[in-house]
């Protein structure tokens, strides 16, 4: 229980500053969300000015003064520089359409702002890239890890710049807000899936001929019944009627992760092959159906569920 208490108070303490020093998405970065840290780089640099004043200053040498104020000022000049290579770039996050766990959670990154930009890097949970803006425009993407499904909330985001010396970076956080939905990692298991992809739905009986319509291929139009009547007709053949299965949770062997992830396996599966339908879970029964819709249903159930709701007999 303390080290609740200590989680949740640390996750609190996170929330308060990052909501002191994060910008928000869409809107352009403003200076108080801009911060200059230094480099080793720039902290030699500024070494390097310190000692040629004092070696100046000692040796009374007017070319180590000229040095040391050349390179302070090369210094205060950079540093505007990459502070304005950040201010007002406006992020725009665009989330991956579907992601299994196991694999990368592809985040799509826009930039904006209102003159070019160059050398801009963005951090997320592990993952970096860089773009430019050579227009005021650019892209790219962030490879953020999945290794578990269920919905997994989007790290802070980081983007700075070096450029053009690296004598500071400036940096900038942005808070996403955004969750991902990650799927169960499909798994082929030894149980039969009953029908890949394709089979059973090929065309198998002639059934007749019907009047073409534009976009009928060529192979199935009637050519010999076109020179004998003149009119243009399309072949027509039955289909076999497609299956109607159930997929259930108590029918899967394994610890509850595997059984989510051999049925999302056989989601996948089914949806290849055409087939229409059904799931069942503990506590949730999803309707037999066909389509990108039962598909995108059954895998948000798969990977909504939560364990804790089937018996411990069934998670063994």
């Amino acid at each position: 229980m303390p080290d609740r208490v200590a989680s949740d108070w640390r996750e609190r303490l996170r929330r308060r500053w990052l909501g002191r020093l994060t910008a928000s998405l869409w809107a352009p970065l403003p200076q108080s969300r801009l911060f200059l840290l230094p480099t080793r780089f720039g902290l030699g640099w500024a070494g390097l000015v310190v000692l040629l004043v004092l070696f100046g200053i000692n040796y009374q040498n007017n070319m180590a003064h000229a040095l040391a104020f050349w390179l302070f000022a090369l210094g205060v000049v950079v540093l505007l520089r990459t502070w304005r290579n950040l201010l007002g770039v406006r992020v725009a996050l665009r989330l991956p359409q579907e992601v299994f766990a196991g694999n990368e959670a592809r985040l799509g990154v826009s930039l904006e702002g209102k003159r070019s930009r160059t050398a801009l890097v963005l951090h997320a949970g592990g993952a970096s890239a860089q773009a430019d803006l050579p227009e005021g425009r650019g892209e790219t993407t962030l490879a953020l890890p999945a290794p578990r499904r269920g919905v997994q909330s989007l790290p802070p985001l980081r983007i700075e710049s070096r450029w053009p010396l690296g004598l500071v970076r400036v940096v900038a956080w942005l808070e996403p807000g955004g969750r991902l939905l990650v799927y169960p990692r499909p798994l082929d298991a030894d149980e039969p899936l009953h029908r890949r992809a394709g089979a059973g739905l090929d065309a198998s009986d002639f059934a007749g001929l019907r009047r073409a319509e534009p976009g009928d291929s060529p192979a199935r139009l009637a050519w010999k019944q076109w020179s004998r009547t003149g009119v243009l007709a399309a072949k027509v053949f039955s289909v076999p009627p497609r299956q109607q299965l159930w997929l259930d949770y108590d029918a899967c062997q394994g610890e509850a992760e595997r059984r989510l992830s051999v049925l999302c396996a056989r989601v996948l599966a089914h949806h290849q092959a055409g087939d229409r339908f059904g799931l069942r879970l503990p506590g949730l029964t999803l309707a037999q159906g066909e389509g990108a819709r039962q598909r995108r249903l059954a895998l948000e159930a798969l990977a909504h569920f939560d364990p804790a709701t089937a018996s411990p007999e069934e998670g063994a």
